[in-house]
């Protein structure tokens, strides 16, 4: 095979997987693993590949994301086990955050029938699915977004500064292991980095889908979350990156 034949079948053999370590790449294409190293230096100065510790990976860019309804719907199940072992996290007397989400709506449910709480939320749907609780629930204010049911704003942002909690429990549309949790709406952003200063504990909640996504606006820092919560289908290459890179990284 060619080289340049080669690197193209590299860019759609990694691109069907996400992620690919350069062994697993030299035993497929019968190449000595100095080939396939060579070839990747070149791919990824093409910008079509990402250079990772030991491999390569997609970067999938993060524009938009599909409305509430849509996003309830995908990688359901992988949400509830994320959720339920969040959950556990909590302890009587707790005061929490929940960003926005869809999964940490699935946090709501797993707590809703807790009390001793008291939940702080910018997302009309999780303090929908909070409102029978025997807990104190808390909504932040601010301007409604109808299409995904968060609460944002100047009003949002200033009851987020003047809190402090035990717990937030973030989401993130996308998660690069170089540039940290990044979103494609700037607006978003001030009241998600005001979670992240309000509490003593900051784990990330996201499917395994959001790892090696980047998009527009860095946010946060690596280094400024506790831990994260992801389903077992990460990629066990992609976690053991991650967790070089000193984060905690719970799987379910």
């Amino acid at each position: 095979m060619l080289s340049i034949e080669r690197k193209r079948a590299i860019v759609q053999y990694v691109k069907s997987r996400k992620i690919a370590t350069v062994s697993e790449l030299a035993k497929h294409f019968e190449v000595h693993e100095a080939t396939i190293r060579r070839d990747l230096t070149s791919l990824e100065k093409d910008k079509k590949l990402k250079r990772t510790h030991g491999g390569v990976m997609i970067e999938e860019k993060v524009v938009s994301e599909p409305n509430w309804k849509k996003r309830s719907e995908v990688r359901y199940e992988e949400k509830q086990r994320i959720a339920t072992l969040a959950a556990t996290m909590v302890k009587d007397g707790d005061t929490i955050i929940l960003d926005a989400g869809t999964t940490t709506g699935h946090i709501a449910t797993a707590l809703k029938d807790r009390s001793k709480l008291t939940v702080i939320t910018n997302d009309i749907n999780v303090a929908s699915i909070m409102r029978f609780s025997l807990s104190k629930v808390i909504v932040t204010g601010g301007v409604i977004y109808p299409e995904t049911f968060i609460l944002n704003g100047m009003i949002t942002s200033g009851t987020l500064q003047s809190i402090h909690v035990h717990k937030a429990f973030v989401t993130t549309p996308a998660l690069d292991i170089d540039k940290g949790l990044m979103h494609y709406d700037e607006y978003l952003i001030p009241a998600k980095q005001q979670m992240l200063h309000s509490a003593d504990e900051v784990i990330l909640v996201t499917d395994h889908t959001k790892f090696g996504r980047i998009s527009l606006y860095k946010y946060a820092a690596l280094d400024e979350i506790s831990s994260i919560i992801t389903g077992k289908e990460i990629d066990p290459v992609l976690k053991e990156q991650f967790e070089e890179k000193g984060m905690q990284i719970y799987t379910t």
